[in-house]
């Protein structure tokens, strides 16, 4: 990591993308302004002084209509902070954070040779872009309503008719963590590349000390034209005034103290109030959600569970899923059964409970797991379900060596089609459209004769028919999750055709997509495998372990699939339904 100080005390936080804490830090550097960097909304370490704002992002300090904007030239990278500024304390700090895909020798800096014609137009030579996000902080910001300018100029597309004309870029804007521009194109909103536009937005608050200007890419437009990783956020310029100063009229500090003081005061009386008449019972409200619940599925009692696994023996754990820990049992006849074991009673886990119970009760499919039935009582919410002898997927590909099952050509086509059947079942053919939103290598088990049958329900979303897609809380496994999902929640069954795309490139190269790096150390499975594709060497993917005995044109048709499955715009993926 490398850290400088100067006499303005500038934090500088370089990339840490993958913690390579590769250089000593000097012996000046200031523990203090490195957690800085790391605090909620960067506090401002002296008074809050300033009321406006000028950057010329991507360039040097210049002067446009008197007022002089600061320079912006650090090359930055993946996962890169900054401060800088010739003021203290200091007035501004930036942030860019990805990786661009197929090129990781891309600038993060475009620049423009040519004069343009407009107002200004020293502020649109240069811009500072990002594959995934750039954020821009005002700091020791003095509180008010503000006017907010952005400036951009498209610069790494062409006009003229050759494929370099067709790049489209297309991201989102936030301010103060509100949206304030949606699937923005800069070429089209300028009518023109290397054409500049300015952005205006006039009631902006700042309550704190900070202003946060975010530009974020939302996974749509086009990704290698003119070369691969052209895509992404880009800005030229930020020009922030003061409308209207707040911070020093009003009420005094004493009498804002004392209302607040007073509306607590008057919350805590409500609260004991309703505690007192019963009305906060929360305990039994969750109680009686979940005994009141007719769920068409087997009960079993505590007893029942507790005898088939030997009261929850160590022994007998199989497992831990997002749910919980997993037990094999065997039933008084003779069935062998798998019990889900919720961690902790919980408001959380009860809507997960319920959830799974809800989903997989009214599903039937060879390539779904069976839910034989549940037992609720006392702190206890367990599942119980058909047991599978070989265990997960994940296991089976990247367990232990005593824990890896011999896997043949045959066996992974059929996991890898056996997957695909289930999920078009879930997302097109079921009475409930399902999206699952976990699909992972280890949530997908395997029976005895190597059947997959998907798990883990207690994340799964319907799909309403009437909406386009579902923005929702977040959840689910880094390394599976779909961009538009991971980034903005944007959720649609295409998510889970992206998770379906991992986990087949998994079982085919045998390689796990959140623990692989190739040996460059510096690139990911899904990103290895890009590449290899562009370089039409897809072949060098395979498990080393099947030797040669696969069928070629197979194994490439199955790859180029998990590829096609997994290509960052949704509408490029295909349905499950024609995998």
């Amino acid at each position: 990591m490398n850290m400088r100080t100067n006499s303005v005390k500038v934090c500088n936080c370089s990339d840490l993308s993958y913690n390579n804490f590769t250089d000593s830090s000097p012996v000046n550097c200031q523990a203090s302004r490195v957690l800085w960097c790391s605090e909620k909304d960067l506090p401002c370490s002296g008074k809050a002084q300033y009321s406006s704002l000028f950057i010329n992002c991507g360039g040097n300090k210049t002067t446009i209509d008197g007022n002089q904007y600061e320079e912006d030239t650090s090359l930055n990278g993946p996962s890169f902070f900054s401060s800088s500024s010739s003021f203290w304390p200091e007035q501004w700090a930036s942030s860019t954070t990805g990786v661009y895909m197929g090129n990781d020798i891309a600038d993060y800096i475009a620049k423009y040779p040519y004069i343009m014609n407009v107002n200004g137009s020293g502020l649109y030579q240069t811009a500072r872009l990002s594959p995934w996000s750039i954020r821009y902080y005002g700091l020791c910001m003095m509180k008010g309503r503000y006017k907010v300018r952005l400036h951009f100029a498209e610069l790494q597309f062409s006009d003229d008719e050759t494929y370099n004309g067709l790049g489209k870029r297309i991201f989102d804007v936030s301010i103060q963590g509100n949206r304030v521009l949606k699937d923005f194109n800069i070429a089209e909103e300028a009518g023109g590349v290397e054409t500049g536009i300015d952005k205006d937005f006039d009631d902006i608050y700042v309550t704190s000390s900070t202003l946060e200007i975010h530009l974020y890419w939302s996974g749509k437009g086009t990704t290698a034209i003119p070369d691969r990783g052209t895509y992404g956020p880009l800005i030229c310029g930020i020009t922030v005034t003061l409308n209207k100063d707040f911070g020093s009229t009003g009420l005094s500090v004493g009498a804002i103290i004392g209302i607040v003081v007073a509306l607590v005061v008057l919350l805590v009386l409500i609260i004991l109030v309703l505690w007192l008449r019963g009305f906060l019972d929360c305990r039994e409200v969750e109680d009686s959600e979940l005994h009141g619940l007719d769920i068409q599925i087997g009960h079993f009692t505590l007893r029942q569970i507790k005898a088939a696994t030997s009261n929850f023996d160590s022994v007998n754990k199989i497992g831990e899923g997002g749910f919980g820990p997993v037990y094999k049992g065997t039933l008084s006849n003779g069935t062998i059964i798998a019990v889900k074991q919720l961690s902790s009673r919980s408001k959380q886990g009860n809507r997960e409970f319920l959830n799974e119970i809800g989903m997989i009760s009214a599903l039937q499919h060879p390539n779904l797991v069976k839910l034989y039935g549940c037992c609720i009582e006392g702190n206890q919410l367990l599942l119980v379900y058909e047991y599978l002898e070989n265990n997960s997927l994940a296991r089976a590909l990247f367990g232990r060596d005593d824990q890896q099952i011999e896997l043949d050509w045959a066996t992974r086509k059929k996991i890898c089609l056996g997957i695909a059947r289930g999920l078009a079942y879930l997302h097109e053919e079921s009475r409930l459209k399902i999206v699952h939103r976990d699909i992972k290598a280890a949530n997908v088990l395997l029976d005895k004769e190597l059947n997959p049958k998907i798990s883990d329900f207690g994340l799964a979303k319907l799909n309403e028919e009437d909406n386009t897609h579902i923005s929702t809380r977040i959840a689910g496994t880094i390394g599976y999750m779909a961009p538009e999902y991971a980034m903005r929640g944007h959720l649609t069954d295409k998510a889970d055709v992206y998770s379906f795309g991992v986990v087949a490139l998994e079982t085919v190269s045998g390689k796990s997509n959140t623990n692989y790096r190739s040996k460059e150390e510096s690139v990911y499975l899904l990103d290895w495998a890009h590449g290899l594709q562009e370089q039409g060497h897809v072949l060098e993917l395979m498990d080393p372990r099947l030797g040669s005995n696969y069928s070629e044109e197979e194994a490439m048709r199955m790859l180029n699939l998990a590829l096609l499955c997994t290509n960052p715009t949704p509408t490029l993926r295909p349905p499950m339904s024609s995998v």
